[in-house]
């Protein structure tokens, strides 16, 4: 299942590898919505893996972006007890324009099915 969220970008961390062929990389947008009034505000932390960890060098600090992303759980084992791990992996972040749109720009890193063309001359 897909989740999205806008907000303001506000850190982007270092690459991290984890191992020879897995690498990780942590960003965080800040969202504030008013409710009866009162104004909250979440920072909300991502990771990307693997191809994605560039993905947020496209935005710049303080930048309205739209992030897609999942959800994922992780349990193990350790010193005998269960340990658990939730991470919200990123796998698409565009630009949003003043009044909350996504912005007419290409944006890198999207996500699209394939669309097989019919009209090729071969």
């Amino acid at each position: 299942m897909s989740f999205e969220i806008t907000g303001k970008l506000i850190a982007k961390y270092d690459i991290v590898q984890r191992s020879e062929t897995f690498k990780t990389r942590e960003f965080v947008i800040e969202k504030t919505e008013d409710n009866n009034g009162r104004s909250f505000t979440s920072y909300i932390k991502f990771q990307c893996v693997q191809d994605k960890t560039a993905m947020p060098d496209n935005f710049n600090m303080g930048d309205e972006v739209k992030v897609q992303f999942n959800i994922k759980g992780t349990k193990w084992m350790k010193d005998g007890r269960e340990n658990y791990i939730t991470n919200l992996d990123a796998w698409r972040m565009e630009a949003i324009k003043l009044g909350g749109q996504p912005s007419n720009e290409p944006t890198p890193f999207i996500d699209q099915p394939f669309e097989p063309i019919d009209d090729m001359p071969f």
